[in-house]
């Protein structure tokens, strides 16, 4: 307890620089060894990080290759480019009661693809320090990297919300910026989608009907996107559809694809890009929890939600976008019940346009019988205390779900 206090004592007292914080990560019968990006040993003392910003990612041994490469992206790549002054720690958590060969072969192995600095082994962290990662910052499972700034000031408990949803725009990863970042937003086609569609620019401006669906079902997904194909047809408008996959369903996802693809029933992204759209929409949720915000004042997050509830069914879903924000989406039933039925809307989509037509049609659906789910991970940003549904509006009730999902 002594240390856990002095330890927030030191981080929540103004500092010179950060090197105080920095040395009190680790335990003081350790040697301040870090692994620099070269997989040199170096000694914290050599003001290798002193006074520069410092993201400390702190994660558990079962960090994603998916997170690796995309935060290696931004590190190696924009990072550099535009100069950003900053530096990655990796601080991994570990049980050390559990401890074994296995766990330090995976330590080892996590250590020697990250191109930023690692600490030299899991046991060198301070167990106070750890103690205050897991109650103050609220670590659990999900990754979290905390912005300290040149001074050892927290900037941000979480920044890698930010960096997911804006990327080395969000430099300096503090609260402040991620606020003011969201005040300049609005739900949009190049929000849900970032740079994660090379060709969606051209689409755009060929004014195209731009289609993202998802779900782990083959015969759905054939026949919405042959039904729909077939309205785009009927109305001679231009169509691009691309499938999304799933959230946490890496194997099935990989198999639908291939058949995509060998049909030639869409566009399909590929494992590291279906990965980084989900956990972007995972962050966005997170990020306005916890600024606070909530369904009922932010359209934002409701859509969000939403997305995020289709996607927690074992059903397709689709968002169809005209431009950067008309748009329309709807659950599986819906959407291909109302593809099916297009001669009933057809005369009205030539005088309205589809978008708005479909929406029309949709509207006219009644869903009586449903059962929407939102999955969300343990998250040091706060669940939601409040969710309505996806479908109907009412709120949602909560349940504690354990999952351990191996493909």
């Amino acid at each position: 307890m002594e240390a856990f206090e002095d330890f927030r004592r030191t981080i929540e007292t103004p500092q010179m620089d950060n090197l105080k914080i920095l040395l009190k990560i680790f335990r003081k019968e350790e040697t301040y060894y870090l692994l620099n990006p070269d997989k040199t040993k170096v000694d914290v003392l050599n003001d290798v990080l002193r006074r520069k910003q410092v993201l400390l990612l702190i994660s558990d041994l079962d960090i994603s290759q998916e997170e690796i490469r995309v935060l290696e992206a931004l590190y190696k790549g924009e990072r550099v480019s535009c100069e950003l002054n900053y530096e990655i720690l990796w601080l991994p958590i570990v049980d050390r009661s559990t401890w074994n060969d296995g766990y330090e072969q995976k330590f080892l192995s996590l250590q020697s693809i990250m191109p930023w600095y690692t600490v030299n082994h899991p046991f060198a962290i301070e167990p106070a320090v750890i103690k205050y990662i897991m109650e103050v910052w609220g670590f659990v499972k999900k990754p979290i990297a905390v912005t300290l700034d040149p001074k050892g000031k927290v900037l941000c408990p979480n920044a890698l919300n930010m960096m997911w949803i804006w990327g080395n725009s969000a430099f300096p990863f503090s609260s402040e910026k991620e606020e003011s970042f969201w005040k300049a937003e609005a739900w949009t086609l190049e929000l849900l989608v970032d740079r994660l569609e090379p060709n969606l620019p051209t689409w755009v401006s060929q004014q195209k009907v731009v289609c993202f669906y998802g779900g782990v079902q083959m015969e759905w997904i054939e026949s919405f996107t042959t039904a729909t194909k077939g309205v785009a047809k009927a109305l001679d408008i231009g169509l691009e559809m691309v499938y999304v996959g799933k959230n946490n369903a890496k194997e099935r996802v990989k198999k639908i694809t291939g058949l995509i693809k060998e049909k030639q029933l869409s566009h399909a992204w590929e494992d590291d890009n279906v990965w980084f759209f989900w956990n972007r929409l995972e962050s966005m949720l997170y990020s306005k929890t916890q600024h606070g915000k909530t369904i009922e004042n932010d359209a934002i997050k409701q859509e969000v939600m939403t997305m995020l509830a289709y996607d927690g069914s074992e059903n397709g879903w689709a968002v169809f976008f005209s431009g950067s924000d008309e748009m329309v989406r709807a659950n599986g039933d819906k959407v291909i019940s109302s593809m099916e039925s297009f001669d009933e809307w057809e005369k009205l989509a030539k005088q309205m346009g589809f978008i708005p037509a479909l929406r029309k049609q949709l509207e006219g659906i009644t869903d009586n019988h449903h059962c929407t789910r939102l999955i969300l991970p343990e998250n040091s940003g706060g669940i939601p205390e409040r969710v309505q549904c996806a479908e109907c509006g009412r709120p949602m009730e909560m349940y504690f779900m354990y999952r351990c999902c191996v493909e």
